[in-house]
């Protein structure tokens, strides 16, 4: 029986007997969002329990694919339909999700659910900790109960993403703790994405050995001398008659003259004229590498602090103070290294202060306290015989 639900901001419909696709465009609710008298408030919203009783009809179906623009919403609701699908796909369906728009906090969760998930080059994740609204009055037992409620939650998300990513939880959990958009490409290259939609009749491209020259499906492009390619091209070495294995091994055709017969190189200008679309992926990988570039520093930026904070409590606030954001900001090891320094200067200072204490006081030159006189010769043991006698004596006759 066809099934075709339609729902303000979400559809469920069956293609034919075996195929099923949803559209979820809203955020994600556990119910009805209210004003303070009950009305239904405007928005695009994706209910929790409506979705739920409306996916149970298209369960028997073995493809569903699933086209995605969220937001996010109820983290809980969001884990629930994310749960849920995973059930049907431990079930034999098989889930595919294209992100139209945006996947964001609980509509990343869904996009996790599925095992194949496309994007489009502008499509955008966003992955993030859990929030709370609090109003009121609180104290610290009842904040740390809370927070501790919170860590619970980001955990969930955590194993959500580890599934799908493979990435390790710790990852996973500072990319969550920074707040982390990712456009198209950049979700496939963390895993969040299996594939890039893009156009598909794009000719392929690489650069010469010398990377002063374009490969474009067969053809030869010359680039202005000095005009290197970035790395983000592939280098494929043309053969001596201008084969380019690799790119199109059925066209053998000559670059097409361009205005430069007599010899002179292509102009960048002249380029952009005669290749645009071309020109224009060239300029974007050269961006793309910058920004991979960049990435790197980043996140070496951030090991850097991170390993700095694992030793903190072995230095001075004002040592972790310098080394993170000082004018000779350092590794942690060097931290390490320049508070051995510190405490080796501080010891020799000690050292020279109290043997300049010792010089001063003039107690070198005291020396041992002499004998009683009479004292000089030992008592034998006759002598103290003949002493204990006496001094028996003396006691018994006061008796």
């Amino acid at each position: 029986m066809p099934i075709n639900i339609q729902r303000p901001f979400y559809t469920m419909a069956s293609v034919n007997d075996t195929d099923a696709e949803i559209s979820l465009y809203g955020d994600i609710v556990q119910e009805q969002p209210t004003d303070w008298y009950g009305n239904p408030l405007d928005g695009q919203y994706i209910i929790g329990t409506e979705f739920l009783d409306d996916l149970e009809q298209i369960a028997g179906c073995k493809n569903v694919l699933i086209r995605l623009n969220s937001y996010g919403g109820d983290a809980g609701v969001s884990i629930m339909i994310h749960n849920r699908l995973r059930e049907l796909a431990r079930d034999g369906v098989n889930l595919t999700c294209v992100v139209d728009g945006v996947a964001m906090s609980g509509g990343s969760h869904i996009m996790c659910a599925c095992d194949h998930v496309k994007v489009n080059p502008g499509s955008l994740v966003m992955i993030h900790k859990c929030l709370a609204f609090m109003f009121g009055g609180y104290n610290a037992d009842e904040l740390r109960e809370t927070a501790s409620g919170m860590d619970a939650w980001d955990k969930a998300q955590v194993e959500i993403y580890r599934r799908k990513t493979g990435l390790s939880a710790t990852v996973i959990s500072h990319m969550m703790s920074d707040t982390t958009y990712l456009i198209g490409k950049e979700a496939v290259e963390k895993g969040f994405a299996d594939e890039l939609l893009d156009d598909a009749d794009a000719p392929p491209i690489a650069a010469s050995a010398d990377r002063g020259s374009l490969l474009v499906a067969g053809r030869t492009i010359h680039l202005v001398p000095g005009m290197r390619l970035p790395d983000a091209i592939p280098t494929v070495e043309a053969s001596a008659g201008g084969h380019n294995p690799g790119l199109d091994d059925t066209n053998t055709n000559q670059p097409a003259q361009t205005g430069n017969e007599g010899g002179n190189p292509m102009t960048l200008e002249e380029l952009r004229q005669e290749h645009p679309d071309l020109v224009a992926q060239v300029e974007a990988a050269a961006v793309a590498n910058a920004a991979n570039d960049s990435d790197a520093a980043v996140q070496a930026e951030r090991t850097r602090l991170q390993e700095i904070d694992s030793i903190s409590s072995l230095y001075t606030a004002e040592q972790v103070r310098e080394a993170k954001y000082g004018t000779n900001a350092c590794t942690a090891q060097e931290l390490a290294y320049r508070a051995a320094q510190e405490q080796a200067r501080i010891g020799a200072a000690f050292l020279d202060s109290m043997s300049a204490d010792n010089n001063a006081s003039g107690a070198a030159g005291v020396g041992a306290s002499p004998a009683p006189e009479g004292d000089d010769k030992p008592a034998t043991n006759e002598d103290r015989m003949a002493a204990g006698e006496a001094m028996a004596k003396k006691l018994f006759s006061k008796t």
